[in-house]
């Protein structure tokens, strides 16, 4: 009688089937639940609804995405998180945790404590592994496994082929996650802690965007509790950006991340107008903040006149010296204008019932509240502390150059000043054409009146291109929780593009974050990140260079052209190979080559769209590339690319970020000659 033959390929499939089994029983448990009976108001019950109905998303099955990724195989007890008796026991690692009808697990989730070795331990520091085991998959199927025996000191250490497989696989549709392909420094980062803020540093390729996204989803799993209180936030550059990393968390399990633009922070008014450059980065400066403050103080005027009380027959009176006494303390107590405004009334009303109890009378609260109530009252708060509106506030400021100089004094000078007054004065903040720099100068107005609510932690991406005055306006946002600063510094395009992330955490209020630097690039292959960076000498001389660890050199040229059609024909090519491509042009140049691909019947999307098999190329005007990837780059006319930014530093980073977007090949098509820096 021969022997069944064993096949581990047969049984890691059983246990894919059985896990998905598990995982489905799971799902059916919660949407059984009956909570008819266990709440006791329709409040409780719509919570409790929402909670199960977000429960039961998380635990969906998603098609085509592996539900684990990896197995670890451990000498002995792997440390006091394990489960008991877990000596020598096998793990699955993947995107979620998965139990069996009896509570014990199936798979483990990838942010568990003992699922850290499968992204740290190495032939130098096993951390008691014997196996670690990639799986390779097919469309959601087991296809491939590789095994790396990590305690066994015959075998030589050597790279994964089915890791650089997964990190280099076509890319269609949104960004998808890279739980199976974390690299030691930056699980790092993705695992350290909540109470600090950490700053991420990172040339194209190196992951850092995904490793915020991963940050969060750690955060989430290890402070579940304390986040659901205080909420989490991912602000990126643009709405393009945002639909491209949406489905990252969800694939992870995390539904409750809300994201954002800094414009959608600071929308207070309808943005109707744009600054030129010079007015941008005058109003993007940190000195607007000590102007707004001088303006809003401005209000507060020394009483000149006593408040009387009257209260039935008698008359108190509280001396105009008195009531400077209280004003001065307040503003000596630097708190936000809108508090103390309503803290003067109670202080007021506190000086006379302190005369009640001289004269014999018994006041309690209630008679506080009423004298704080009093019409006396309120006109002496309103003549000393009005009520000031942020927007009117800010309006003023950029209308009446009168009211600007008063305040400006000594922190702009003329020119400054000159450059930030509208030529043509608005009638009414709903009239006025407000620019995306105006409203977060609105935000911060509107801080210093009442306190901005703050969040648990913010992830803050493409983090090189905003202004002091916009890391103001999130660093509000995180006063009493944390952050995750994302960006790379050759790639800032604005023209008050962060020059330190030193500089930039001051203004974000987190001076003590941890700044970590990114130099491993996953995404771009080795000749296309060789060749862009040619340019860091000239756009961030202090910067380290990328260094692709990618065994593929990818797909390079460089190919003169002699207009559109080849352009077109480059294009073509591209999508030959499977997966995405972009073509990436200067802005002024889109229209143009839109023809071009509409006459040669070529469908195309716009940046954001979500590509499909059937349409597979993205138009991409060269502003909105950054955070963006393509498996293959049409990068059209680089020279205009440099040209179309208002000089020629911003220019050539503008050109680095559509260097860098391409995960297998780069061409280049020019009709005019290259910039020289690429020579």
């Amino acid at each position: 009688m021969s022997r069944p033959v064993d096949d581990p390929l047969a049984r890691e499939r059983s246990h894919l089937s059985a896990s998905r089994s598990a995982l489905r029983a799971m799902r059916e448990g919660v949407e059984a639940l009956d909570i008819s009976d266990v709440t006791a108001n329709w409040v409780n019950a719509e919570a409790l609804a929402h909670q199960i109905e977000e429960r039961i998303k998380a635990l969906a099955d998603l098609s085509g995405t592996p539900l684990f990724f990896g197995r670890l195989d451990y000498l002995h007890a792997p440390g006091a998180e394990a489960a008991e008796g877990a000596e020598g026991e096998r793990f699955y690692i993947g995107r979620r945790h998965v139990h069996d009808h009896d509570g014990d697990p199936m798979v483990i989730d990838w942010r568990a404590p003992v699922s850290q070795p499968f992204y740290r331990a190495s032939k130098k520091d096993p951390m008691d592994v014997a196996l670690r085991r990639r799986f390779g998959y097919t469309r959601g199927d087991i296809t491939a496994y590789e095994d790396e025996h990590l305690s066994d000191p015959a075998e030589a250490a050597r790279t994964s082929k089915l890791l650089q497989q997964e990190i280099e696989r076509p890319r269609v549709g949104p960004m998808r996650d890279i739980v199976a392909t974390i690299q030691p420094e930056q699980d790092e980062i993705v695992r350290s802690g909540l109470s600090g803020t950490v700053c991420v540093q990172g040339g194209p390729g190196t992951g850092k965007t995904a490793v915020g996204l991963h940050r969060v989803a750690y955060l989430l799993y290890a402070h579940r509790e304390r986040l659901a209180r205080t909420g989490t936030l991912v602000i990126g550059p643009n709405r393009s950006f945002l639909h491209y990393i949406e489905q990252v968390l969800p694939a992870l399990g995390e539904l409750a991340v809300q994201q954002a633009t800094v414009d959608d922070l600071v929308a207070h008014v309808e943005i109707k107008g744009s600054d030129d450059a010079a007015a941008a980065v005058v109003k993007g400066d940190a000195r607007l903040a000590q102007v707004l403050r001088r303006a809003l103080y401005s209000h507060v005027t020394m009483p000149t006149e006593p408040v009387v009380v009257v209260r039935g027959s008698r008359r108190w009176r509280v001396p105009a010296y008195q009531l400077e006494e209280l004003v001065r303390e307040l503003l000596d107590r630097d708190i936000r204008y809108g508090a103390a405004r309503e803290a003067l009334p109670q202080r007021i009303a506190h000086a006379v019932l302190v005369q009640m109890e001289r004269s014999g009378e018994a006041p309690d609260d209630r008679v506080q509240d009423a004298v704080a109530r009093n019409s006396a009252v309120k006109a002496a708060v309103k003549a000393v502390w009005p009520a000031v509106d942020p927007a009117k506030l800010v309006l003023r400021l950029l209308s009446d150059a009168e009211f600007l100089a008063v305040h400006a004094e000594g922190i702009l000078d003329g020119d400054e000043q000159k450059a930030i007054l509208w030529a043509k004065p608005a009638r009414s903040v709903k009239s006025a054409r407000w620019s995306p720099a105006d409203a977060v100068l609105i935000d911060e107005a509107t801080d210093l009146i009442q306190r901005t609510h703050s969040l648990g932690h913010v992830v803050l991406d493409e983090a090189q291109d905003l202004s002091p005055m916009q890391y103001r306006a999130v660093g509000r946002r995180c006063t009493t929780g944390s952050a995750t600063v994302l960006g790379d510094l050759a790639q800032g395009t604005t023209p008050w593009a962060t020059r330190s992330w030193q500089e930039a955490l001051a203004h974000l209020g987190k001076q003590d974050a941890l700044v970590e630097e990114l130099t491993a690039g996953f995404r771009v292959p080795t000749d296309v990140i060789t060749y862009a960076s040619r340019l860091l000498p000239h756009i961030a001389p202090g910067l380290t260079p990328v260094v692709s660890i990618r065994e593929n050199p990818g797909h390079f040229e460089i190919r003169p052209v002699s207009g559109g059609k080849d352009v077109v024909e480059a294009c073509r090519e591209s999508l030959r190979h499977e997966g995405s491509t972009g073509l990436i042009a200067a802005d002024a140049r889109v229209p143009e080559l839109a023809e071009a691909l509409a006459e040669a019947g070529i469908p195309y999307l716009g940046p954001g769209e979500e590509t499909t098999q059937d349409t597979r190329l993205t138009l991409v005007p060269a502003s909105l590339a950054k955070g963006l990837e393509y498996d293959y780059v049409v990068l059209d006319e680089p020279r205009a690319v440099v040209d179309g930014e208002p000089d020629e530093r911003t220019g050539l980073r503008r050109l680095y970020v559509a260097l860098t977007r391409a995960v297998s090949g780069l061409t280049v098509t020019h009709t005019a000659r290259l910039p020289a820096q690429l020579a």
